[in-house]
């Protein structure tokens, strides 16, 4: 769908196949420039740095990739160090591990490595993430709230977010982890963005137009709350029922897309097999 040197933002909503095909994996190093790329793995937001570090070094090694490097920044001080900065230098793909993604905006939200990443990405680098490294990409993120419930008004808690996809609102393990729910709840608090879930093992390729792809095993969920009519979503009586209609939902499997701009589905036409 999309030309790969194109390519802008890989977001994975988790639980990436890293054993069997690896498919998402592969393709982040593929369109990161195949044995040529040279990937800076961020594990700022787990709390095991190094065993996932080392876990995603030796799949990128595993598929071919020459140079891959590991950077652990643990607070502000180190955000802002020349130093992490000059050894991105040749970089083609910065790749967010997952773990909290309010550890990745409030340690490098506003510094200069983050300043560095909205360059780099405007100068072609890839930049990606999975789990927690995919809600931190969009402006407005889902830091938490309640799952497999029915929609309250209370459901959600939102931050901000690092703004390297502007509109949406991200979540990730959507369907696997029933979060219908809260993501309804913010785009209730949030009619512009698009609200959009990604399932695990599945991944949205954003390119310089914003368009959108999907890869993967599982769905990903658009809504669509331009046009909501009602909504009685307030502070006040947190714990009741949301209220919210006229909102437009498109789940889109592999090989579908989304123009962000238009607010567009791009179909594929699929061929019968008989």
């Amino acid at each position: 769908m999309n030309n790969e040197n194109e390519t802008r933002l890989i977001i994975i909503g988790g639980g990436e196949d890293k054993k069997a095909d690896k498919e998402i994996l592969k393709e982040v190093v593929k369109r990161s420039g195949g044995k040529n790329a040279e990937i800076a793995v961020i594990t700022t937001a787990t709390n095991y740095p190094l065993e996932v570090g080392e876990e995603y070094k030796q799949i990128f090694y595993d598929l071919g990739v020459e140079k891959v490097d590991t950077i652990n920044i643990m607070n502000r001080q180190e955000a802002n160090r020349k130093q992490i900065i000059r050894s991105l230098e040749g970089i083609t793909c910065i790749f967010f591990v997952g773990g909290d993604q309010l550890r990745i905006s409030s340690i490098l939200g506003g510094t200069n490595f983050h300043k560095f990443i909205h360059e780099a990405v405007n100068q072609g680098v890839i930049i990606a993430g999975t789990s927690a490294g995919a809600s931190m990409m969009s402006e407005v993120m889902v830091v938490s709230g309640e799952e497999e419930g029915a929609p309250k008004k209370s459901a959600i808690s939102l931050a901000s977010g690092m703004g390297f996809l502007k509109g949406v609102i991200i979540d990730q393990h959507f369907n696997q982890r029933g979060r219908i729910g809260r993501l309804l709840g913010a785009v209730a608090q949030n009619p512009q963005p698009l609200g959009m879930g990604i399932d695990e093992d599945t991944a949205i390729i954003v390119n310089d137009i914003d368009e959108i792809e999907v890869i993967g095993s599982g769905v990903v969920t658009i809504v669509d709350g331009k046009e909501i009519e009602y909504t009685n979503i307030s502070e006040q009586y947190p714990d009741e029922p949301l209220v919210i209609t006229n909102v437009k939902v498109h789940t889109l499997p592999s090989g579908y897309g989304f123009k962000l701009r238009d607010r567009k589905a791009i179909i594929q036409e699929k061929k019968s097999k008989h």
